[in-house]
């Protein structure tokens, strides 16, 4: 008699996976809490920098170049004055043009004064001997030895009262016309430094300045010798460790022309209050 066999719990043999079943994804590394607050926080100030640089250059460069094209500068501001000028030239006769036609007695007689005045007003040309003046910077290379001997750098650049000193010094010679650039000066001109030129009625002007006078020219010339203020100058312009540029000398013919400017004039007003 034959006895059946029983088998014994067998372990089944793992199957393996096939090899399109999905993957378990990886573990991602949790970053430290400085990296998480750090990245944001530089991405703001990063921002803020951006829109303060905005705001400051307002459009422009924040690091411009060392030296600006001065000559273009004075041509655009030249070229805006002489459009302006002719705004008015043209607003001034139609004013005349109009004027033409009131025809009373007060009227008549105004203009009959202001005829008188154009020529003591600079409002005429004037031409006849008189004198010529240059001003201009001294050498950039006397900068250095100027500072060593203890003078200050701005000796060694014209500035508006050193032009102003020879423009009264002329007046106070006799003279009967002065330009400036070839531009005629009047009781209103108004001279002002703007950084490394003079502005004369509002146009810029870089050195050097030419200064011409119609008048006597021994008169004009003793004029300038006994100015304090311009020997002061030429002192500076004999100075071996400034050598700021002087140079005078008469002329025979000297042209003035009339000028073209703005002739309206503001001033101020007290203000009255009732007590």
């Amino acid at each position: 008699m034959t006895g059946a066999h029983t088998a014994g719990p067998t372990e089944a043999a793992p199957q393996p996976e096939p090899e399109d079943a999905p993957q378990p994804p990886p573990q991602r590394r949790r970053r430290s809490l400085a990296w998480r607050i750090g990245t944001p926080g530089v991405a703001i100030l990063s921002g803020a920098l951006f829109v303060i640089s905005a705001a400051d250059s307002r459009g422009t460069d924040l690091r411009p170049g060392r030296y600006t094209d001065l000559a273009g500068l004075v041509e655009a501001e030249a070229a805006e004055y002489e459009e302006i000028r002719q705004d008015l030239e043209d607003l001034e006769d139609e004013v005349d043009a109009l004027t033409e036609d009131v025809q009373t007695l007060g009227v008549t007689r105004t203009r009959g004064r202001i005829e008188v005045l154009r020529d003591p007003a600079g409002l005429e040309p004037r031409t006849g001997a008189g004198v010529s003046v240059t001003l201009s910077d001294a050498p950039e290379e006397n900068l250095d030895e100027a500072v060593a001997h203890d003078y200050k750098a701005d000796r060694l650049v014209v500035h508006q009262q050193d032009i102003q000193a020879v423009v009264n010094a002329l007046w106070a010679g006799g003279a009967t016309a002065v330009t400036i650039a070839g531009q005629r000066v009047i009781t209103t001109t108004g001279i002002k430094c703007e950084g490394n030129a003079v502005q004369l009625q509002g146009v810029p002007y870089p050195q050097p300045y030419v200064i011409q006078a119609v008048g006597d020219p021994d008169d004009l010339m003793a004029a300038l010798d006994a100015d304090p203020l311009v020997s002061g100058y030429r002192s500076d312009a004999v100075n071996p460790y400034l050598e700021i540029g002087w140079d005078a000398e008469t002329e025979d013919e000297v042209v003035a022309p009339a000028y073209d400017g703005l002739l309206d004039l503001r001033y101020a007003r007290p203000v009255v209050t009732n007590p």
